[in-house]
């Protein structure tokens, strides 16, 4: 397990663990050279261990280094170090299609799309280069804090699916096509498969086919019908619909043939989702599904579902370069369809040539046979492909190492006995071969310096012919053996850094430093250690310090002017305490934040309180008014009544009377309280006579208008 710190091939420092599966862990690390942040991904120790499957792992992780796209978590570099095997990729920093699924339940069609496009154009990439991902799965597509989508685990397939099912095959077998389900002949079509499955989840939330174990997974793969994603979305157009149901079906020959195919289709449902363009070929027979055979589920339980949560890549095989069980498998398809036509009648003129072509690759197997056969008995000759070497076995070498090295590149061991370890691991790397250290012996002389080499376990010697890219088995020179000294780890929480250090390095104790920030504990002093005070270890052991930083520090975002919920969010966000205050404000509109008492772009502490002052608009304010007419200016002697207004200086009327009886010198109180807003206006008066005639009868008689400004009174 590598920590904090930490260095691979003198170049990448581990910052620390992001991520474990079934067969590796992955650590994001800095590397110094190029300046950037990459994910580095390691072998489990038990996997390491296995000199095929590393061979396999380093090959096909090496190929798959040469595919680079905007669309893919490209491949920097493989290597190994001290027994661990681990390759270096892109650092994307964001989160993975799943999680994504998970948060928002069902995507919209056209972000299902968009995503959909960019994954086939990634994976369209790699089958240009004749790369074949084999788990396309929503766990290995990110999306990027950029929003850019990109397909990950490109590597070692074929190593991976010659091992043991890992621990995350529940998670891969939802995705797997149904020829990986019963382990038949997988090309680009499987991937196309797996992402008309990933698509599926996308617009329902769901995945088509579930169950408690992956058997029974599998074999929905293999025998039951999806239920069609409109029925989970309802309003899915049915472009996509058709999409999903042609990159989905049982039948490769039915699918999309190629990535590019089924992204021109994408590209036109975003153009035209209604539209209903997509040509789904019919079935070859009248059924609609085969049942599996009790052979093929007991492949299955046994473990033969291709999917892993490595990095898996594979190169397309060229014209030819099917196996013969491949063959077969496809000639006892072809015999179950060529049975059931003749059932129904019916007379298939492509599928008569495909018997005929196997008849004739069937017989060109068995000619082959019969002269290697000959050829064995007259002079033990091997063929070999063309790009391997012709050697001559001895009779004492086992039947499997045979057929191993008719298959492998044969090379001549060198002799590393008696260099330093990192020499010899660099003399080996570049005959193509890696190290793996198998022990330590105690020596008198230097330490560090190879003692023996091994290849399968065996002693191997200069110049003895063994396969490119094996693993050689060394043993190492040690220091000679000491007395074990047992001691109690002390108890260093709360010390400072350098007393804890001190007091571990004085008991003969290896202290490892990491850093975090805390809110309760001072930086400089001990968080938390492993193991705990008290623990009984030997001389020489790690002791793991947490170190406090102090709590974090942060930027304070600028809110002032956003809407309250908007700055209270960031605020939040960025790790500050907040405070709410309002104010009235004539100037700032309600709702938004007139001020903040830390200002924006300051660096404080993590939960550092701060302060907005959010406006409540324009302040309202009530006014009275008390005013007697006899203070008027301009009062006739003989006035008797009068009309009267209060009115506001915005012109509102506030009061009035009409022809109201006036005595001057007699209290006449124009009173009003509670006028919202207005602090000043005008008394308005029009003064009247009343003149009586001979009969009695009486008349009002204008005698002039009169006005006054006034000041209105603040109410409290």
């Amino acid at each position: 397990m590598l920590t904090v710190g930490m260095y691979l091939a003198d170049r990448y420092e581990i910052v620390g663990k992001v991520g474990a599966g079934g067969m590796s862990d992955v650590y994001k690390a800095m590397d110094h050279i190029l300046g950037r942040n990459v994910a580095i991904k390691v072998l489990k120790q038990e996997y390491s261990e296995d000199r095929n499957f590393v061979t396999k792992f380093r090959t096909e992780a090496q190929s798959a280094g040469g595919l680079e796209h905007p669309n893919i978590v490209n491949i920097y570099d493989v290597g190994s170090e001290e027994g661990l095997h681990y390759i270096v990729m892109e650092y994307v920093e964001g989160i993975t299609l799943k999680t994504y699924i998970e948060k928002k339940g069902q995507l919209s069609f056209k972000e299902a799309v968009s995503i959909a496009i960019q994954v086939a154009r990634g994976i369209e990439a790699a089958h240009n280069k004749n790369i074949i991902h084999r788990d396309i799965k929503p766990q290995n597509i990110i999306i990027s804090t950029e929003g850019k989508v990109k397909v990950t685990d490109f590597g070692i397939a074929r190593a991976a699916s010659a091992n043991t099912i890992s621990s995350d095959v529940m998670g891969s077998v939802h995705y797997a096509s149904p020829e990986q389900a019963r382990n038949g002949f997988v090309d680009g079509r499987s991937d196309i498969y797996s992402l008309g499955i990933v698509m599926y989840e996308m617009v329902t939330g769901r995945v088509p086919f579930d169950g408690d174990t992956t058997v029974a997974v599998a074999i929905q793969h293999l025998q039951e019908e999806m239920v069609a994603p409109s029925a989970y979305a309802p309003n899915l157009p049915i472009s996509l619909e058709k999409i999903i149901l042609k990159c989905a079906q049982k039948n490769p020959d039915r699918r999309y043939q190629t990535i590019t195919e089924l992204l021109t289709d994408l590209r036109k449902a975003l153009i035209n989702p209604d539209e209903d363009f997509v040509v789904i070929a019919p079935l070859v027979d009248n059924t609609k599904t085969k049942v599996i055979s009790d052979e093929e589920i007991s492949q299955i339980k046994d473990g033969k579902v291709i999917t892993n949560d490595f990095p898996e890549e594979t190169q397309m095989p060229e014209a030819g370069d099917e196996t013969e069980d491949e063959y077969e498998e496809d000639d006892v398809e072809e015999d179950s369809y060529d049975d059931e036509e003749e059932e129904e009648g019916i007379l298939n003129p492509k599928l008569d040539k495909a018997v005929t072509i196997a008849g004739i690759v069937v017989a060109v197997i068995i000619v082959g046979v019969i002269i290697f056969l000959i050829a064995s008995i007259a002079g033990g000759i091997r063929f070999r492909d063309k790009d391997t070497q012709v050697n001559t076995q001895t009779e004492s070498q086992t039947d499997s190492q045979t057929e191993s090295q008719d298959d492998e590149e044969m090379v001549a061991m060198i002799d590393i006995v008696g260099l330093a370890q990192k020499e010899a691991q660099r003399q080996l790397e570049a005959e193509g071969f890696s190290i793996f250290v198998t022990g330590v012996e105690e020596s008198e002389g230097e330490s560090g310096l190879v003692l023996s080499q091994s290849y399968n376990g065996e002693p191997v010697s200069k110049g003895e012919m063994i396969p490119y890219g094996s693993t050689i088995g060394v043993v190492i020179s040690g220091e000679k053996a000491v007395a074990i000294v047992e001691l109690d780890v002390p108890y260093v929480v709360g010390a400072t850094e350098s007393n804890a250090t001190n007091t571990l390095s004085s008991l003969k104790l290896i202290p490892n430093k990491t850093y975090d920030y805390s809110n309760d504990i001072p930086a400089g002093e001990v968080i938390s250690q492993n193991p705990e005070a008290g623990t009984t270890v030997q001389e020489g052991t790690t002791v793991t310090l947490v170190i406090s930083q102090g709590k974090k520090s942060v930027t304070v975002p600028s809110v002032t002017g956003k809407e309250s919920g908007t700055g209270k969010t960031e605020l939040e966000n960025a790790g500050l305490t907040v405070k709410v205050e309002e104010a009235f404000s004539d100037t700032v509109k309600e709702g938004t934040i007139i001020s903040q008492s830390v200002a924006g772009g300051k660096t404080v502490s993590a939960g550092t309180e701060v302060t907005i002052t959010v406006s409540k608009g324009s302040e309202i304010v009530y006014y009275s008014v008390s005013f007697d007419l006899n203070d008027m200016d301009n009062i006739p002697a003989d006035a008797t009544k009068a009309d009267v207004s209060l009115i506001g200086s915005d012109g509102s009327v506030i009061l009035s009377w009409n022809k109201t009886d006036f005595i001057p010198g007699t209290p006449f109180m124009i009173s009003k309280d509670g006028i919202r807003g207005i602090s000043s206006g005008k008394v308005k008066v029009t003064w009247y006579a009343t003149d009586t005639a001979e009969d009695g009868t009486t008349t009002d008689r204008e005698l002039s208008t009169d006005t006054k400004d006034i000041e209105f009174t603040k109410q409290q």
